[in-house]
């Protein structure tokens, strides 16, 4: 049986064997006409089963299509899933096919944590608020489902077998629950690239006050911020963070995300996905033939190298900074420095002199 969303690079060279895979590899476009069903014409019927699976303790989407002798396909919960994903996507999308993307659990989506924070950024940002109807919030458990639901439009539930990690509460950096959620996390993001739209992920902790995607060039496959840069938009040698990431949906960038996780097994056992990344984006973006671009730190920053014109910044990432507490703490002085900054009147605005208050529990 053919594989729909399949991880043989096969799917992505045009010399693939038959034209029914050709097909199944290729699937873009009108995502009305993906879901529930694909047909294909080849004098039979041919059924569409689509089937969630497990990898670790995440899931993966995986979508099967095989011959049936002319028998109706059967409607799964699976399927049904892989629908309602698309369904969310396209709500949210922009008229490029565009989603900005972010992930919670119980423990950030609680009242007075970084959800909150998250949103509240948007609507005091200058023209970020606009943005919001494109934000689609995954939840990674039930109860950060239904407290998404009560304060934002696009949410959608990650399902996980009933047997897998619990990820409601806080995962401490480079915990194994940690580091099996952030591989999950990008397994996701190499699905939503095969349904065919963008997306911009962002991590919750990460602050939006101003329009980023306009630093993003035309002809970049991948754009990822950086938690220090080194003045050169298209230097290999930078040090990426992929809190905060876009990606434009290509056969070579699912094939760039397949070589990434492929590349896991050169390193010992706990090393997390941005390293891995760091040693070898200068391979995998020259063996897939994609072209990465590296944020400025002045537009797209964070705690580890802080931007410290605020007439410039966009986004500001509680990188260099670990535990829940520590982050809202930081974040809330963030934005309390961001009000006082756009209170003030243009001419004060134009001479300068704001910053962010320090020393923090992470600023220092």
């Amino acid at each position: 049986m053919p594989q729909l969303f399949s991880d043989d690079p096969s799917c992505f060279s045009p010399s693939s064997g038959s034209s029914s895979k050709n097909m199944a590899c290729k699937v873009r476009g009108d995502m009305g006409k993906l879901l529930p069903v694909i047909s294909f014409f080849l004098g039979a019927a041919l059924t569409a089963a689509f089937v969630i699976a497990t990898l670790d303790v995440n899931w993966r989407l995986s979508a099967l299509a095989s011959w049936n002798d002319g028998a109706q396909p059967a409607v799964t919960d699976e399927m049904k899933a892989l629908a309602e994903l698309t369904e969310v996507l396209r709500n949210a999308s922009m008229e490029d096919g565009t989603v900005i993307m972010t992930s919670i659990n119980r423990a950030y989506a609680a009242p007075g944590s970084l959800l909150d924070l998250f949103l509240e950024s948007f609507r005091l940002g200058e023209g970020t608020e606009p943005l919001l109807k494109h934000v689609l919030i995954v939840a990674v458990d039930p109860a950060a489902l239904v407290r998404c639901r009560q304060v934002h439009r696009h949410c959608y539930l990650l399902r996980r077998p009933e047997d897998a990690v619990d990820y409601s509460d806080e995962k401490h950096f480079m915990s194994k629950d940690y580091l099996d959620m952030m591989w999950g996390r990008n397994l996701f993001q190499q699905t939503i690239l095969q349904l065919g739209f963008n997306f911009l992920f962002t991590d919750i902790d990460i602050m939006w006050f101003r329009n980023p995607l306009r630093h993003i060039a035309i002809t970049s496959d991948i754009a990822i911020a950086n938690d220090y840069y080194n003045g050169d938009p298209e230097s290999l040698r930078n040090r990426p963070n992929g809190g905060f990431l876009y990606v434009r949906a290509a056969n070579r960038t699912v094939d760039f995300y397949r070589r990434w996780r492929d590349a896991r097994r050169r390193f010992p056992p706990g090393t997390n996905e941005q390293y891995i990344l760091e040693r070898t984006q200068a391979e995998l973006s020259r063996r897939a033939g994609v072209r990465m671009q590296f944020l400025d730190t002045a537009n797209c920053g964070g705690f580890c190298q802080l931007s410290r014109d605020m007439g410039r910044v966009c986004t500001l990432h509680a990188n260099c900074c670990t535990g829940l507490a520590n982050k809202v703490h930081d974040l809330a002085g963030v934005l309390r420095d961001w009000r006082n900054y756009t209170a003030a009147p243009p001419a004060a605005r134009r001479r300068g002199g704001f910053g962010w208050t320090r020393p923090g529990k992470c600023i220092r």
